[in-house]
Parts: structure tokens; C-alpha cells; sequence
């Protein structure tokens, strides 16, 4: 079986959506992010946003290949908000996210299986709401060569239609690439077998 090289994800936040049930309103935001101060910094600007609501429930799932993932109850009963989140997370298939979801106590309890209900389904409506893009996995290698090489590098680099995300030409080149997962060995043993190149992975 050939390794999965791609990941579904957001590129920008969705605009909030609103769910009612008995009175309480959930308000569910999904947020692009690739480590845990992303967290931290949209979970702080929510709470000042909502700074009336009860209860700001989440979940978040970061990395591509091995992936790091937190559901946080925010006083709402155990597992009642941050799994059900977490589960649409994972029914999307979807990594580098947080789903916040906010919620404004109407003054009828819902009961375990209504809060859960009420958070499985604002986040799957915010994920609905969401544009997910697929990205592949790459991975970033440092090309070093003398000025004199540059027409090899950049041949190879054309014909193998690959990504250049950091260039330095002096007399001392330096360009960073950036490959599919995939065809990365494959790069990497073409540069790597050229004389007066070195190539390594960043």
C-alpha cells in the first residue's frame, strides 16, 4: 500500500455559525491552525468576543503524518462538548483545525445527550460551512552550489517542476525546494549524485 501523501485542512477561518437548541445559542468557529499558541491565541480572542457566554468547548487536531489532537469540556459535563467536537474532526478528516464552539446558556438544561447532540452538530455544520482543501505532505530540502552550477540546478529544477520556496544567488548559492512526499527520494538522489551539489533536508 502506497503511504498517504496528502491531508485535507483550511486555509482561512469560517465565518461563525449558529446553532439553537432550548434557548441556548452555539456559535461554532473552525480556525486554521499549527501549533498549540494558535490555540491559545483564538481561544483568548473568542472568549474576549463572547465575554457573556458560558462556555467556550473546542477541539483541535495539528500534524500531517503523526498528529496531535486536545478536546477541552470547558466545565460543560465530561466528554459532552470536546469529543463530539473531536468527532467531526475526524468524520471530515480534517488536521491543522480548531473547532471552537461557544455556547450562551438559555436557561433550560439539555441534558448529557442534548449537549452532546448540540456540539456534534454545530461542529458539523461549521465544518460544512468550511472550505476544506487537500495539500500534500512535503518535505523542504537546502541545495548549496557554486554560481557556476546554477544552469544544472535550475534544469533540474524545470524539468521536475519543483517548488522553490527560498532562494540565495551569490557567489554561494542556496535555494530551498519543496517536494512531494512521494518523490522526494527520488529528488533528493538526482541532486544528490550531481559533483559540487550538496543537497540535505531541512
Amino acid at each position: 500500500m502506497t503511504e498517504k501523501d496528502t491531508y485535507k485542512t483550511i486555509n482561512t477561518s469560517t465565518e461563525s455559525v449558529l446553532f439553537k437548541d432550548k434557548n441556548s445559542k452555539f456559535f461554532g468557529y473552525a480556525l486554521p491552525v499549527t501549533s498549540e499558541d494558535d490555540v491559545k491565541f483564538y481561544i483568548k480572542k473568542l472568549k474576549k468576543e463572547h465575554h457573556a457566554a458560558r462556555h467556550w468547548c473546542y477541539a483541535y487536531q495539528i500534524g500531517t503524518e503523526k498528529t496531535t489532537y486536545r478536546a477541552n469540556d470547558d466545565g460543560e459535563p465530561n466528554n459532552s462538548a470536546g469529543m463530539p467536537i473531536y468527532g467531526q474532526i475526524q468524520s471530515f478528516e480534517v488536521t491543522n483545525i480548531l473547532i471552537v464552539v461557544v455556547r450562551y446558556f438559555g436557561g433550560v438544561k439539555l441534558g448529557v445527550g442534548g449537549l452532546i447532540n448540540a456540539y456534534k452538530t454545530t461542529a458539523q455544520l461549521t465544518l460544512e460551512a468550511s472550505k476544506i482543501f487537500e495539500k500534500t505532505v512535503n518535505i523542504d530540502y537546502l541545495i548549496t552550489f557554486d554560481y557556476k552550477n546554477m544552469n544544472t540546478v535550475m534544469r533540474i529544477i524545470k524539468e521536475k517542476n519543483l517548488n522553490i520556496t527560498s532562494q540565495k544567488l551569490e557567489m554561494d548559492c542556496k535555494i530551498t525546494i519543496s517536494v512531494r512526499k512521494k518523490e522526494a527520494n527520488q529528488v533528493f538522489e538526482i541532486f544528490n549524485h550531481l559533483f559540487e551539489i550538496d543537497i540535505k533536508p531541512v
